[in-house]
């Protein structure tokens, strides 16, 4: 009976022991699956938020160097950048010889930097090849679109360095600059457009050592991308609009009266005042070989 009593009690043991098992394993299985889902969902909501922006979605052409002809870009705008700095187009100090604005009675829509034929150039920002081909008056010239909305055109090369749809990293060899094309000794004519739209480039940026963004977030009215209020001989004053606030106000111009004096020019006017030749001659409808005199009264609009 004794005998009989411990084989039973072995018996149950053994049984207990190994449902305690079967539910531990059952409970690790469990966790494990738990914690797989979890870091399942954690993953792809992290993938879902990474949307890079398909810059290549419109107005994507090879052949044209302004894609945007029926686009109405209205402004101001806004512009953001990601970084603080961009990448400089050259390996040497920049030498800027003709800036944005009205020269030889035509609109000069970029800046010029100084270099020697053969030099490198490097894209500013990361961005993909939309243009590398010849265009009429830029001669050989790359054009590169930005995830901000920003085309940047690098024109009278000597030497392509990339290929259309490349993509393409900031401080990334492009090619080699050079006078191909319209241009007047070597140099590296640099523009700067949102949807075909010329903006003054260091109404952005700072062409000096820093390499600086003047601001990360930064407003674009339309009196940065008229050349004729801008005078390609000298850097305009500038002022850069953080807020949709400043955007707005700026756009009210404010008008002042000059009374003509003695030995005054057109020229001398436009220096004192910073205002361009062409401004003044466009708000009082004169042209620029019109006399002036003393005591005549002109409008400025600054």
């Amino acid at each position: 009976m004794k005998s009989l009593f411990t084989c039973l009690l072995t018996l149950l043991s053994l049984s207990v022991f190994s449902q305690k098992n079967i539910n531990l394993n059952v409970v690790d299985e469990l966790d494990f699956e738990i914690t797989t889902k979890v870091d399942s969902t954690i993953v792809t909501t992290e993938l879902d938020t990474i949307s890079p922006l398909d810059i290549k979605a419109q107005n994507w052409d090879h052949t044209v160097y302004n894609p945007f002809k029926d686009e109405v870009v209205i402004f101001p705008i806004q512009l953001k950048f990601k970084d603080s700095t961009y990448a400089s187009p050259i390996n040497k100090d920049k030498v800027i010889t003709s800036r944005y604005g009205w020269r030889r009675g035509r609109a000069h829509k970029g800046i010029d930097i100084d270099l020697v034929t053969g030099d490198s150039l490097f894209a500013m920002f990361d961005g993909i090849v939309r243009m590398s081909r010849y265009s009429r008056g830029h001669g050989k010239t790359v054009v590169l679109r930005h995830f901000n909305g920003l085309e940047t055109v690098y024109a009278h090369l000597s030497r392509y360095g990339v290929k259309e749809n490349d993509t393409i990293k900031k401080g990334q060899y492009i090619g080699k600059g050079g006078v191909s094309g319209n241009a007047r000794g070597s140099h590296l004519h640099l523009v700067i457009n949102y949807k075909g739209v010329a903006i003054n480039p260091e109404y952005l940026f700072q062409f000096d050592a820093s390499n600086s963004i003047r601001a990360k977030e930064i407003w674009v009215t339309q009196q940065w991308t008229r050349a004729y209020v801008h005078n390609s001989r000298r850097q305009s004053k500038i002022i850069p609009l953080l807020t949709e606030a400043e955007a707005v106000a700026s756009l009210k111009k404010q008008k002042k009266i000059y009374v003509v004096k003695r030995g005054d020019t057109l020229s001398r006017i436009s220096r004192r005042n910073n205002v361009s030749i062409a401004a003044i001659c466009k708000t009082n409808a004169i042209s620029k070989h019109s006399v002036i005199k003393p005591g005549q009264k002109l409008v400025l609009e600054l």
